[in-house]
């Protein structure tokens, strides 16, 4: 188990904090967002089943999708998601044979502690324009207007359906939080609730585990 005052801890902090530094929380798109990636991971003991699903953004159909299979390093502690999913997502995201210009992670970007989740994580790494999109608030305030307020700076929204769950959209990389909730907005399907490639993603990892 990582405890807090362990050296793992510690270093991922620092690199939180760093990667932080490093977020780009503006548009900063080299061409036209045509094909959209979502990549979700499940678990099953100890071990990570991860999932892409590559998607056209103008008619959320597929493209492509791959799986993995890892054995899970380190436990889960909140705040602290990188440790255990960065391998496996990074794993599965070199699989990939189809391009695309945008990247959405089931887990928080700038919405974090420490302003550096693993959407910033892994959107840095890649140097890709990259959207964190979660299923609970880890930190912040809920304002009236749905937006989510940490230390007074805006840095999260909740897309909440009627009767549906909700979703908190949040900066990964090289994006801006407006875009970020137009462009997520944009990939829910009629009658849900996820961003269309994390949908896929998600049903596609768990069915992995089910049947492995």
């Amino acid at each position: 188990m990582t405890s807090p005052s362990s050296s793992l801890y510690l270093s991922t902090v620092r690199l939180q904090k760093d990667i932080a530094k490093r977020v780009i929380a503006k548009d900063s798109f080299d061409m036209e967002i045509k094909c959209v990636c979502g990549i979700d991971v499940s678990y099953k003991e100890n071990i990570a089943y991860c999932s892409a699903a590559v998607i056209k953004k103008n008619t959320l159909g597929l493209i492509e999708s791959v799986n993995t299979k890892d054995i899970t390093k380190h436990p889960y502690i909140p705040g602290l998601l990188m440790l255990k999913e960065s391998e496996p997502i990074m794993n599965t995201l070199k699989l990939l044979k189809s391009h695309f210009e945008l990247l959405l992670i089931d887990g928080h970007g700038q919405l974090h502690p420490r302003r550096g989740g693993l959407a910033c994580y892994i959107g840095v790494m890649m140097n890709t324009p990259t959207i964190g999109v979660a299923k609970s608030l880890l930190c912040g305030s809920l304002r009236e207007d749905q937006f989510v307020e940490l230390d007074r700076d805006i840095l999260g929204f909740r897309i909440k359906k009627d009767g549906a769950k909700q979703i908190y959209v949040s900066v990964g990389h090289k994006i801006s939080l407006d875009s970020a909730i137009k462009i997520v907005k944009q990939l829910i399907k009629n009658g849900e609730w996820m961003p269309e490639p994390l949908r896929i993603a998600d049903i596609n990892s768990k069915n992995y585990f089910n049947f492995a």
